[in-house]
């Protein structure tokens, strides 16, 4: 198990901090939602997260549908040496969306971004906000380089970081936004509630400083914080570790194995429980067991791995799709009972008295 001062680290973080470590513990990449008025706020959180919490680099890109191959695979670079300097053209588009000005269509690279192009790497966590917007073509851009691990520019082949993590921030709605492999390959959701707050960023400014002078600021960010992480590559190595090596009883397996088949028959569900799920599944249920300084796996964990792998992955069937229509079921009837149904409407009735039964 952990020593206690890492299990203290680690109960002391934020949603999102857990989020962010429990995917670079697992290696994996993630989906945070939120309301739409707080996504700003939810992308300078992340940014914080990243530079106070890991000391890590990061990347910030604003897709819409007018986002093209070569806006995405510039923006996720940064310059060696100088990571969140002003040159870059990451942090400037960036600070030029929040400051609510045009973003890539209005942006040119400059002279110095060419000349750096060949000394720029990629940083360790990639924000990608609205990336349900991007076209199709930039989904799967972001797929190959989740999967590869490797991205290719016009002139050069950038390999990802040891420690790599991409999030897609999108903002409202229920379900499978992104395209299928992409939000297949995505490890976690996660719904961040605005009346949570950002603690990161209130911790850095007073409360009297506007969103835009957090903006003006956050070029130093990684500058300011990267020096002492608090949580170290160390740590993240360290439960890493432990997670590979965390137990799971025949008893808990069997009751995660009925899980899935409770969701696969659930009536409300018309797909999204793929062998990549279930695969997350096992992966998320062992990153747990340490964070909760446990060397094994318990139902509760299991109950929790599948809040955060399935919201995103579910389709609700539509009324007419619904398998009792085969049947004759009345359709007016079904779309009453299906009204209204929501992702976590499902996992909650398959996790409750109704559904898989757990294990004493």
């Amino acid at each position: 198990m952990a020593d206690e001062i890492l299990i203290d680290k680690v109960h002391d973080l934020s949603d999102l901090e857990l989020a962010a470590l429990v995917c670079l513990v697992g290696k994996e990449h993630c989906i945070i939602d939120t309301e739409p008025v707080a996504l700003d706020e939810l992308v300078q959180e992340l940014e914080l997260i990243a530079a106070k919490v890991f000391g890590l680099t990061h990347a910030v890109i604003d897709c819409s549908e007018h986002t093209s191959l070569d806006d995405f695979a510039h923006a996720i670079l940064t310059v060696e040496g100088s990571p969140n300097q002003s040159p870059s053209p990451v942090r400037t588009r960036q600070d030029s969306y929040l400051l609510n000005t045009p973003t890539f269509q209005s942006i040119s690279r400059s002279p110095a971004s060419e000349t750096f192009a060949d000394n720029r790497s990629m940083a360790n966590v990639i924000i990608a906000k609205n990336l349900d917007e991007a076209p199709k073509q930039v989904q799967i851009q972001a797929l190959e380089l989740m999967r590869t691990k490797r991205i290719y520019t016009r002139t050069s082949v950038q390999s990802a970081p040891k420690r790599f993590l991409f999030i897609a921030v999108v903002a409202g709605g229920d379900g499978p936004r992104l395209t299928k492999h992409l939000n297949d390959q995505m490890f976690i959701s996660h719904f961040h509630d605005p009346e949570d707050g950002f603690p990161n960023i209130v911790e850095l400014f007073d409360d009297t400083e506007s969103v835009s002078s957090v903006v003006r600021k956050s070029p130093l960010l990684d500058t300011e914080f990267s020096a002492s992480p608090r949580i170290t590559a160390t740590d993240i190595e360290t439960l890493s570790h432990l997670s590979d090596h965390a137990t799971v009883s025949v008893e808990v397996k069997s009751y995660q194995q009925n899980i899935i088949s409770f969701l696969r028959v659930h009536r409300a569900v018309g797909g999204g429980i793929s062998a990549q799920a279930t695969r997350h599944f096992d992966k998320l249920t062992k990153c747990l067991a340490p964070l909760h300084n446990l060397s094994y796996a318990t139902p509760s964990l299991i109950a929790l791995a599948a809040r955060k792998i399935y919201p995103h992955r579910i389709h609700i069937v539509k009324p007419e799709n619904e398998r009792s229509m085969q049947w004759g079921s009345d359709l007016d009837a079904v779309a009453a009972l299906l009204e209204g149904m929501t992702t976590e409407d499902v996992i909650e009735d398959v996790l409750g008295s109704s559904g898989a039964e757990t294990p004493l």
